[in-house]
């Protein structure tokens, strides 16, 4: 951005304060790109409004976009990308909100130079660099909202995917369902211990029937997982052990320490009932 573009743009923006704002508004309503069940244009004119007067007060200041003095139109632009990003608006309909106010700008930057070609250039020149500046920074924020929005999302639906059941007294159960990566053995330990302290739990079951292979690296985090437990004085059992699965743990030479295995959740039930002084009768039929 050329250093005399922060003048320019304030010069412009000094004429009519309110006609560029109502063009700059009209343009927006009038864009394909606009969301009206998304946005109001009351919400349009006020954000229009509030933008236009940081811009004024920034380019007045002058320096770089990325100095104090534009610290204001940085914080806007970042509150206004995060909102729509949270709303559902996509990038092209977010960075209209910047690349909007180019035509309304143009068209004040040749009233204001008039016949003098020289400065409509050079003034052309710089708005350009200015608007594109502003839209990639828009789109810039925009990215990382989203980002930061599907990885919120990712972690929430871990969450749910692990969930930890408590069965009877004593007895926890964690079912999981689809593959075992890092990440999730950590959300899964995290839950277990957290329940195990609330419902001082002493056997806890991890069925993996749901799970699809079983590995070394899964096998390794199912005996994190199972170590950590221990250490909070719950002791393991893992069901679901198919045939296949155990057949690939034997053909690994993966030992797992420290953990009862069952082939069935029932089985592994059954045996928590037991360890814990329960014990299950079937009742006369009638």
């Amino acid at each position: 951005m050329d250093s005399s573009t922060p003048q320019i743009v304030a010069d412009i923006l000094a004429q009519d304060p309110q006609g560029m704002q109502e063009a700059w508004v009209a343009e927006q309503m009038a864009s394909p790109e606009r969301r009206p069940d998304l946005i109001t244009e009351a919400e349009i004119r006020q954000q229009s409004g509030e933008f236009l007067g940081l811009l004024r007060t920034a380019t007045l200041e002058g320096g770089d976009f990325g100095g104090p003095g534009w610290a204001g139109v940085r914080d806007m632009l970042g509150r206004v990308s995060r909102a729509r990003a949270l709303k559902g608006f996509t990038p092209s309909e977010t960075a209209t909100f910047i690349f909007s106010l180019r035509s309304p700008l143009f068209e004040r930057l040749r009233q204001s130079a008039g016949d003098d070609a020289a400065r409509f250039h050079e003034g052309l020149r710089g708005v350009t660099a200015l608007v594109d500046r502003l839209g990639l920074y828009t789109t810039e924020v925009f990215q990382r909202s989203r980002e930061e929005v599907i990885h919120r999302q990712q972690q929430e639906l871990m969450e749910l995917s692990t969930p930890v059941i408590k069965l009877w007294e004593g007895i926890l159960a964690v079912p999981l369902i689809g593959t075992l990566d890092s990440a999730r053995t950590q959300v899964v330990m995290e839950s277990l211990l957290q329940r195990i302290v609330e419902t001082e739990a002493s056997i806890a079951i991890i069925d993996i029937t749901g799970v699809p292979t079983v590995d070394t690296l899964v096998a390794q985090h199912l005996l994190k997982t199972v170590a950590a437990a221990r250490l909070m004085g719950a002791e393991c059992i893992i069901s679901g052990i198919r045939p296949q699965i155990a057949q690939t743990i034997v053909h690994l030479g993966v030992e797992l320490h420290g953990a009862t295995t069952k082939a069935t959740l029932a089985d592994a039930i059954l045996m928590a009932l037991r360890q814990n002084g329960w014990r299950v009768m079937r009742t006369a039929q009638g």
